[in-house]
């Protein structure tokens, strides 16, 4: 399961592997379902413990301050118990291919999760 590094990742090349792990964790532990709603725009539904919105915030920021082309949308949803929440991510035209690897990786991770 490669991913598709942008030329345009200002994120040194070192810290990719450590960054592509936060994000494997977080579809693990926290994605329950993956919708590619466009080429250029893709939504994920969350749940997760308590903590949940603040740690997809630090990575979706941290993400952005490296690849400025991805737009992350994050919306908090009710739940009974913990965290949900949609992340949408959208991308320019130009950048479709990158989306679709991420998306790939998302559903293909969270369809591995044990819970």
């Amino acid at each position: 399961m490669s991913f598709v590094v942008p030329d345009a990742c200002t994120l040194p090349t070192a810290e990719r592997p450590l960054r592509l792990s936060e994000f494997d964790d977080l579809f693990a532990t926290a994605v329950r379902a993956v919708d590619v709603l466009t080429p250029t725009h893709a939504r994920m539904r969350l749940t997760g413990t308590a903590g949940l919105e603040a740690t997809v915030r630090d990575l979706t920021a941290r993400e952005t301050a490296c690849c400025s082309f991805f737009v992350f949308t994050v919306t908090p949803g009710p739940i009974a118990d913990g965290e949900a929440l949609t992340l949408d991510v959208e991308v320019p035209a130009r950048y479709a291919d990158v989306l679709t690897s991420l998306a790939e990786r998302a559903g293909t991770v969270s369809a591995g999760r044990t819970s």
